[in-house]
């Protein structure tokens, strides 16, 4: 049986990236959307939790910030492995029995 993480713990990383990064470091979403080469409202869109960070995405923050990529990937899939665990009792799938 795998552990189960708490839905409280697991945090989306565009919240975090907001709250942590972006908003101490007194940039504003569109000054660095353009930074990035990115649109403002697919940064808006990540930043305000409802778009999942991409890789292409953490790479861009790595460079900018300095936070590890791989950390902030780690995070959005423990957040996203979290809401499905939150309704798995709905996700009907027996185990699979190998053909003899």
């Amino acid at each position: 049986m795998a552990l189960k993480m708490h839905p409280s713990l697991a945090v989306h990383a565009g919240d975090w990236l907001k709250t942590e990064i972006v908003e101490p470091a007194g940039v504003s979403v569109t000054a660095l959307a353009g930074h990035f080469g990115v649109s403002r409202q697919a940064l808006s869109t990540l930043l305000n939790g409802n778009a999942s960070l991409s890789a292409d995405m953490a790479i861009r923050f790595e460079k900018a910030f300095g936070v590890k990529a791989d950390t902030l990937l780690r995070m959005q899939t423990a957040y996203e492995l979290a809401q499905a665990r939150a309704h798995e009792d709905k996700i009907k799938v027996k185990r699979f029995a190998k053909a003899a």
